[in-house]
């Protein structure tokens, strides 16, 4: 079977291979993963503002390597996820692969499902593991929200600016939005409420729970283990360690979120406080095949 690092196949061995899966020859791999690290979660304009997305993914892959102990030049693959895809987020997978030192030679493949791009990067992975293209890859995803840039249209570079004004177009409102019904993803959350009779109580009783929840699990240390600090430069003054989440709210009250007023509808009941939060971040799991695991005595996760 042809396996990514011994390169492509001639002909005939991708006929082979062709033939073989046509008739259920083709061996399949049990995929695991080893290790995984991530960020804090950076609230919105928060300490991750001024770093940029591959940076964030780059020490998400390197902690997940580290703990896993398996050196960069070892991995056959780079799997990211990535949505809002612009300026230096352009390639954000593959620049988070090389500052976390992984080599040139290491293919990366980027992946953009809006907010499932992570979650595919990872079922894409364990796929190319289970098929044996691969023995082990890095997947996950990286994403600065804050970054979002504000763009002027095409029509600037050709046309050029003149006398007169020029609209921008908002970056991240065109990443929440969806470009086929041209309405935000919020309204999404208005019609599904709407449509499975969620009320409003309903909606700010999970957020305040989910708040209690965090804020507990950040008390008692349960995030420490699969956190990975970030140092971040400032203006003036030695480098910040960012090493908690932003997101969760210790003052949160059922009394407090039900005063916000809808945000998408002005009959809505989706507001600031019980909808899910804009957020700067990173994340990465090592997975190889079992036998590989075995072979380098790395006890799997999962």
């Amino acid at each position: 079977m042809w396996h990514r690092r011994a390169g492509f196949p001639d002909i005939g061995d991708s006929a082979i291979l062709s033939v073989k899966c046509l008739q259920g020859g083709a061996v399949m791999h049990d995929a695991v993963i080893v290790s995984g690290a991530r960020t804090p979660v950076g609230r919105f304009g928060g300490a991750f503002k001024d770093v940029p997305a591959p940076d964030l993914g780059a020490t998400a892959i390197a902690e997940a390597l580290k703990r896993a102990n398996v050196p960069p030049d070892q991995i056959d693959e780079v799997v990211f996820g990535n949505a809002l895809q612009a300026t230096e987020a352009g390639y954000a997978a593959r620049l988070s692969a090389l500052r976390a030192g992984v080599p040139d030679e290491v293919p990366t493949i980027a992946i953009n499902r809006q907010c499932s791009s992570g979650l595919e990067a990872i079922n894409m992975a364990a796929q190319l593991v289970r098929t044996g293209e691969v023995d082990i890859a890095v997947a996950g995803g990286t994403e600065n929200m804050s970054q979002s840039p504000y763009m002027l249209s095409y029509k600037a570079r050709f046309d050029g600016l003149r006398m007169g004004d020029a609209g921008l177009t908002d970056g991240l409102v065109q990443g929440l939005g969806c470009p086929v019904n041209q309405y935000h993803m919020g309204v999404t959350a208005e019609n599904v409420a709407e449509r499975f009779g969620i009320s409003r109580e309903d909606q700010d009783e999970l957020a305040l729970i989910s708040h209690q929840r965090a804020t507990a699990a950040i008390k008692t240390g349960r995030f420490t283990e699969q956190t990975a600090s970030v140092s971040v430069p400032q203006r003036r003054g030695d480098p910040i360690s960012v090493t908690g989440d932003e997101g969760p709210r210790e003052d949160a009250t059922l009394e407090g979120l039900a005063q916000l007023r809808p945000v998408f509808r002005k009959d809505g009941t989706v507001t600031a406080g019980n909808s899910s939060t804009i957020n700067d971040g990173a994340a990465a799991v090592v997975i190889m095949s079992a036998e590989k695991a075995s072979e380098l005595g790395i006890v799997p996760r999962l």
